[in-house]
């Protein structure tokens, strides 16, 4: 039987897991030893496929004592939405979201939008001399988001995205990128410029750090509809932002099967387990028990449980939600003291890079 080839995919899929594991270990010792750059295009509000897959993580992460930089990410709305007279809107409204959900801004945790940090963005010009234009077309997950964007024509602002990301990385000099494994290509963009530029310009002392992955633990929740992944486009999604008797409601149309007994099988009741999961996730107990417990309660034993384990799980949020909406002047002061801290970060990057470059007056 003929050995089969691992793919340069596979190789970089392998090396991600190794070393994630290895970052996950060494944070709980150094955290200091490390910052991580996360953020979110400010859309719309924030969902629970992005509570539990990233927000959690975050508010975890800087506890620990991890330097952590929010970005929000408005510029690259413009790569494939229309939805620019919401942009501000949109972008206070995450800023609420990370809040509630128990991030704390100061000097440790920095969120702002990447529209307002112009030294952080003066180097993507140097940056796009990295990589070839063949880089960046071959980009899966370029391709991906171009394919479900139904773009008819694709802009050069789509094309350059992971070149933008790279900025928004290694701008702050940031060395690891809590994601899933679908944007590790976006990633290694950032590690290539960052190789290349530091091999081109400060072989002897780089200027950059090659960021790494912290990829995500927790499984993918799919839509309430059971057919794709949790997305506010397709409106299979229930808010951080409604109310307990609006998330009953969601739930009680969720998609199930027609088989009274309730099991956990991922495979072969796709739907059914992704609502287990989701409960899971909430109360910490395993999938299997949960399915066991409800037994043959039927779908709709398996809804109010999760009803239920759901709006507990979220109801001290909403409540700091609530009040952090009475409160628009506090929101912008976070957003202007986070714009602070990273132009102040971007200058003196830039100054170093001009330094390598041979630009300085």
């Amino acid at each position: 039987m003929a050995e089969e080839v691992e793919t340069n995919a596979d190789k970089i899929l392998a090396e991600a897991v190794r070393q994630s594991n290895k970052i996950e270990q060494d944070i709980l010792v150094n955290p200091k030893k490390y910052r991580v750059l996360t953020g979110d295009r400010p859309t719309g509000r924030l969902h629970i496929g992005h509570y539990f897959g990233s927000l959690k993580n975050r508010v975890r992460l800087s506890k620990l004592g991890v330097p952590t930089m929010i970005l929000i990410a408005d510029y690259q709305v413009l790569t494939d939405h229309d939805a620019f007279d919401k942009i501000s809107q949109n972008t206070k409204q995450l800023v609420i979201d990370y809040l509630a959900a128990g991030i704390e801004p100061g000097e440790n945790v920095c969120i702002y939008p990447h529209s307002h940090v112009p030294e952080a963005n003066q180097l993507m010009v140097p940056f796009l001399t990295l990589v070839s234009s063949a880089e960046l077309d071959r980009n899966p997950t370029v391709k991906d988001e171009i394919i479900k964007s139904g773009m008819k024509s694709v802009n050069a602002g789509m094309l350059t995205y992971p070149v933008h990301q790279a900025v928004d990385i290694l701008f702050c000099k940031g060395n690891v990128v809590p994601v899933g494994k679908d944007q590790l290509p976006h990633l290694e963009v950032a590690r290539l410029i960052a190789k290349r530029f530091n091999k081109k310009f400060c072989p002897e002392n780089p200027v950059f750090p090659e960021p790494h992955a912290l990829l995500s633990k927790t499984p993918m929740i799919m839509g309430l509809d059971g057919s794709a992944k949790m997305s506010k486009s397709l409106g299979n999604t229930i808010m951080l932002s409604a109310t307990e008797d609006e998330t009953a409601k969601l739930i009680k149309k969720a998609k199930t099967d027609g088989q009274r007994e309730i099991t956990y099988e991922p495979e072969t009741r796709v739907e059914v387990a992704n609502l287990l999961r989701i409960i899971s996730l909430c109360t910490g107990e395993e999938p299997e028990s949960i399915a066991n417990n409800i037994g043959n309660g039927g779908g709709g034993m398996l809804k109010d449980c999760l009803t239920e384990a759901l709006n507990k799980e979220l109801r001290p949020l909403r409540e700091k939600r609530a009040e952090l909406e009475k409160d628009p002047e506090y929101i912008r002061k976070v957003l202007k003291q986070g714009v602070e801290q990273a132009r102040e970060m971007a200058q003196k990057t830039l100054m170093e890079v001009r330094h390598v470059m041979n630009m300085e007056i």
